[in-house]
């Protein structure tokens, strides 16, 4: 089974017209991309969009051959033309089964937002699935997954925890080929595009781009080992967040605890909690070796600088006296004992840290040392993940990329 492509954006397209923000000012010329439509074996259209003749033209189809055209999602706006010669253009209810002419077969996926998935087996037995914009499979689709889906076309960007759900399901599986489509000007194209959607174990093509449907492709690695660090409001903790949000049963490790009486670290431990995918589990301790150690789901650890504050006080290393007696012993013991802990983990697991050495050097003695040391606990924890970022204004940069090792 072969598709191409038509378009790989939203159905508004990229950039959006009229829209002056700096993703749209960049999506230009390879960048900018039409509303997506998949053209299946030149038999099947899934989603007819503005243009869809001369896209498929530019990528060297004619729709001619096309013998069923399918809508997954309400469109906005005038009808769209039907092309000459085109079938009319329907959809298929939920859960039901449709075979086109061609050989295909295609059954209705029901999605929790409006609009209908489809899941697509060629002649040759391969298998996809096609996910309309901000849609997610409803529940497990009350079906068993016979064995994982070849290829997955959804908004991967959009909604990371459509792909939580399949993986959760066993219907993506390790070989499964994920492209990322209905992109919007949330993410700047691009390294950014590219890197957020390797995040996700996903890719993106450029629209026109052809796919054959089970060939062999080398599914993005992903770093088992994440170190992400950035200031106070840089963004850090959102991307740690975005960087899981596509795999299930996720484990939100909170160093903080919580603080009773102190109503605005409420609200912020509250904000991070609805930023969260309702499939995550919160762990509030500071007991980081033991849940490295134990066998499970990925790891979120937020955040570094709060365990360490645990630890100092544990070590009453903030007195100077206790510090130069035995507390720096102590400090070195436990933090010794996490740096190892990181090393022999076999889980995945993100680590945010703060990245505090580029700011006023504090007034006190045990502000200076609590620098120090977090400084020198972020240097050794950097040194055991595959993959390093600093996060700076809501922008990450790479600073250690297993990838660049690989080259």
């Amino acid at each position: 089974m072969e598709l191409t492509l038509l378009g790989t954006g939203t159905p508004e397209g990229l950039p959006r017209p009229g829209c002056p923000c700096a993703a749209c000012a960049v999506s230009v010329g390879t960048r900018s991309r039409a509303a997506t439509a998949v053209l299946v074996d030149g038999a099947l259209l899934l989603d007819l969009t503005p243009g869809a003749v001369l896209a498929g033209a530019r990528a060297g189809h004619s729709l001619a051959g096309v013998r069923q055209v399918l809508l997954t999602h309400p469109h906005d706006g005038p009808p769209v033309e039907l092309p000459p010669g085109l079938p009319a253009a329907g959809r298929v209810p939920d859960g039901q089964e449709l075979a086109v002419i061609s050989g295909h077969r295609v059954r209705a996926v029901p999605m929790d937002a409006p609009g209908t998935g489809y899941e697509v087996t060629g002649p040759d037995g391969a298998r996809l699935l096609y996910l309309p914009p901000r849609g997610a499979p409803a529940g497990t689709d009350g079906t068993v997954v016979r064995r994982p889906y070849d290829l997955v076309l959804a908004d991967v960007l959009g909604r990371p925890e459509a792909l939580a759900r399949l993986r959760a399901s066993g219907a993506i599986g390790p070989a499964t080929d994920v492209i990322a489509v209905h992109l919007d000007h949330d993410t700047p194209p691009g390294r950014e595009l590219e890197r957020r959607c390797a995040a996700a174990g996903a890719r993106a093509v450029p629209d026109a781009t052809t796919v054959a449907v089970g060939d062999y492709r080398a599914v993005p690695d992903l770093p088992r080992r994440t170190l992400v660090l950035g200031g106070a409001r840089s963004g850090k903790s959102v991307e740690a967040e975005r960087r899981l949000a596509a795999f299930p049963d996720v484990s939100y490790v909170a160093t903080g605890g919580s603080r009773e009486g102190d109503t605005e670290w409420a609200q912020r431990v509250g904000l991070h909690r609805e930023r969260r995918p309702g499939g995550w589990r919160t762990v509030e301790t500071c007991e980081l070796a033991p849940l490295l150690a134990a066998e499970g789901p990925p790891l979120l650890i937020d955040c570094l600088a709060l365990w360490l504050t645990d630890a100092m006080d544990r070590a009453g290393a903030w007195d100077d006296a206790v510090w130069a007696a035995r507390g720096r012993q102590r400090l070195g013991d436990r933090t010794a004992e996490l740096v190892a802990a990181v090393r022999a983990t076999r889980r995945p697991v993100v680590l945010v840290s703060n990245e505090v050495g580029s700011g006023v050097v504090p007034a006190t003695a045990s502000g200076r040392r609590f620098r120090d040391e977090l400084g020198r606990l972020n240097n050794a924890v950097a040194g055991e993940c595959e993959q390093v970022l600093l996060v700076v204004a809501g922008q990450a940069l790479v600073l250690k990329d297993p990838a660049a090792h690989g080259s």
